[in-house]
Parts: C-alpha cells; structure tokens; sequence
C-alpha cells in the first residue's frame, strides 16, 4: 500500500461503519420505547435519508477526493466563508461526540466494574482514560488508527448481526403499537423518531474527511460510505428492533442499558455482561474513529489559511499531531467542566452540541452537489438536502439555538484570519 495514503477500501469502510455503530445502537431503544411501532417508519425514513447522504456524498468524494469532506465541498462550492463555517460547525460536532462517546464508554465498563464509575470523578477519569489512549494509538500513526479501526469494527459488528438476527424471533408483537392519540399527532411522533435516530448515522460521511490518506480515493471513498452506511444501518436497525420488541415500553423508557437488559432476559446475567463488553468494544471503536477524524478537518482549513498553520503541520509519521491533540484537549474540557453531572446527563448534553453542529455539514455539502454538480446526481442531492432539513427542524429548539450560538463564536476567529491573511 501507498505509504503517503495508509488507509485502503477495508479501513476506510471500517471507519464508515465503525464511527457510525457507537454508543447510539445500546442506548437509543430507551429513547425510542415511548414512540412504539412509530419508530419503525422514523427509522425508515432515516435509513432512506441516509443513503441519500451516503449517495451525495460518495458523488462528491469522487469529483473532490480532498481532505476535509464536508467543508472542502462547502468552500469549493460556495467560498471561503461558508467553508469556515463548515468547518468549524464540524470541527466542534467531533470533539463533543468524542466527549459524549468517552461518557458511554464508561457507563459500558461501568456495568461491568461498578467501582470503576461509582462517583462523577471516577466516571470522568475512566472517560479521559479511554478518550487519552485513543489519542495515542491515533498519534502512533494513521495506519496503526487505520488497523484498531478495522479490529474494533469485526469485534463490534459480528455480535451485533448475532444478536439482532436471533433476538428478532422472540419480539412481542404487542411491544410494538402505535403511541396513544394524546401522545400528540403521528406525523410530529414520526419527526421526532427522525430526530432521535439520526444520532446512529451521524458518521457515513467519515470516509470523506481523511482523503488524502486514503489509496485510489476517487473509487475508495464512494465506495466505503454506500457500503458503510448499508452495513452499519442493518445491523443498528435490526438490533434496535428486536429489543423493542422483546421487553415492554414501560420497562425499556427508564433503562440505562436496554440491550443488556433485553440480553439478561433472553440468556441471562451472562448475556448482559457479554452485551456490556460489547458495547465497551464499539464505544471504544468509534472513540477511535472519530479521534482520527478531530485532526483532519482542522488540517484541511489550516492548509487553505483558515485556521492557524499549526494545524497544518503533520509529525514523522504522518498525523495532524496538533489538531488531534487540541480536539481531544476540549473533548476533556467538555467531560471534567461536567463532570459533577450524572454519565446520562453529561451524554445528553454532549449530544446535544454534536447533533446540533453536524446537521450544517448534511445541508451545506447537498447544497454544494446542487450547485456545483452534474444534472445526474440532482435528484438525489435535492432529496438528501430536504430530507437534512426536515431532520434539521425535528431535533428541536433547544440544539438549534446551540448550533447557532456554536457558529457564532467562529465568525470573531474567521474575520481574524482574513485580515492577517489578507483575504
């Protein structure tokens, strides 16, 4: 392999499907359990949206096999500013999910070795702990971040198809109906389940982000994020379902663990503790993934003098050293700032930030396919930007006001780099 481009076709669909399959998958069926059979037509919808996405996305990988993804398409297409704010807008979503991911991962071992998280320092030490060693293997080089990914993605995706393939026989049908009339309206119901399922796809566009590191980019790319986004979107859907299926919505809405729940009651304390390791695994995983990707979206802007050349510098072995340990530097902020609250309400609000920030990069980077692409993929794009906007007003209020507030604070540092640049 190409020693300046490490990752090939097999990394880089492991880095797809493993930044996809994180902690969303163990803990969404408690989020969803209220909504019922409705969360079946949300997840069809987000799958439909999804591949939209994987499918503009693998378009614009091919026409801009350039590293940063979404906010090389933004720039290209519509300019500086806009790219920043990509950019930016994106840079942020990375470093609060690493934070919220680093949170599940301790709850994983949590349940697993309780004193390891009986108090909120004890869980933020075990969440720096895991986000800290992601961020040496990724410092030891993007081929050896390459290689964990690739491991941590069969170690994750093989029980989770095992799991969901033969849980799904033993679903009640009566678990899964339609929410009480007074729950309010189906259609809103529905958004709402777009919304929440959404957090599990976050991550198809990760191929596109390190493209200068990946061999024969302009076929390798687009085929990672179709293949990604379809393995990681079964395997999520189909385990999700099927523990929906098997205990009640009562039971599941107040579970911190619903899968190992489900597990505990199919095969026993064994198969909960086997769910739990799991879950340790694919939190890990995609801690991993997402680590890679912190140091490669503020390299792109730097290489275009859009952030501080530092971020622009690569080590001996090939790593954006500086931006991937800036990012995992506020990640710990986020995690220690917080540390006094509970594991589920520091994931909830580092969440809230990720989601909110990532949902600009889904609407900029269709956009950007509309207005700089061929007439073939137009369709396709025209129908992933509404269905970005549609996600976009169903994650509510609250993480609009913070995705807007998030990219009001980069415009002071944007109008500060084109006056030293001249721009």
């Amino acid at each position: 392999m190409n020693a300046t481009r490490p990752l090939g076709l097999l990394a880089a669909t492991a880095l797809v499907v493993g930044n996809m399959i994180g902690s969303g998958v163990f803990l969404l069926p408690a989020s969803l359990a209220p909504y019922g059979a409705a969360s079946l037509i949300g997840w069809g919808i987000t799958l439909a949206g999804a591949l939209l996405l994987a499918l503009t996305f693998a378009r614009l990988a091919a026409h801009w096999p350039q590293t940063g993804g979404p906010y090389a398409y933004a720039r290209n297409a519509f300019g500086e500013t806009p790219g920043f704010l990509i950019a930016w807008s994106y840079w942020i979503s990375i470093w609060c999910a690493n934070a919220a991911i680093a949170v599940a991962f301790a709850g994983s071992i949590g349940a697993i070795f309780p004193q390891l998280v009986s108090t909120p320092p004890r869980a933020a030490m075990c969440s720096l702990t895991a986000l800290w060693i992601c961020t040496a293997i990724n410092l030891a080089g993007i081929r050896e971040a390459g290689r964990m990914q690739v491991l941590t993605t069969v170690l994750k995706i093989v029980p989770l198809l095992l799991f969901g393939g033969i849980a799904i026989w033993f679903m009640d049908a009566h678990h899964l109906r339609l929410p009480q009339a007074d729950s309010g309206s189906l259609p809103g119901t529905i958004q709402a389940t777009v919304a929440l399922t959404l957090w599990a796809f976050l991550g198809l566009e990760a191929a596109t982000i390190p493209a200068g590191s990946i061999a024969d980019a302009r076929r390798a790319i687009p085929r990672a994020t179709v293949i990604g986004t379809l393995v990681a979107g079964f395997a999520t859907i189909l385990t999700c379902t099927a523990v929906l299926g098997l205990l009640p919505a009562d039971r599941l809405k107040d579970s911190a663990a619903p899968m190992a729940e489900a597990a505990r009651v199919l095969w026993g304390p064994g198969a909960a503790m086997g769910v739990a390791a799991v879950a340790m695994v694919s939190c890990f995983g995609a801690l991993n993934g997402w680590v890679l990707l912190s140091g490669q979206i503020p390299l792109a802007a730097a290489r275009d003098g859009l952030l501080p050349a530092r971020f622009a510098g690569l080590d001996a072995r090939g790593t954006p050293a500086f931006g991937v340990l800036v990012s995992s530097a506020l990640a710990s902020v986020l995690v220690v700032s917080n540390y006094t609250r509970s594991l589920v309400q520091l994931f909830t609000f580092s969440i809230l930030l990720s989601t909110a920030a990532s949902l600009l990069p889904f609407v900029v980077s269709s956009a950007a396919w509309l207005h700089r692409g061929d007439g073939n993929g137009r369709i396709v794009a025209t129908l992933a930007l509404l269905y970005s906007l549609y996600a976009l007003v169903g994650i509510g209020a609250e993480a609009l006001l913070w995705g807007a507030a998030l990219v009001l604070c980069g415009l002071p540092l944007h109008a500060l780099s084109r006056r030293r640049t001249g721009l």
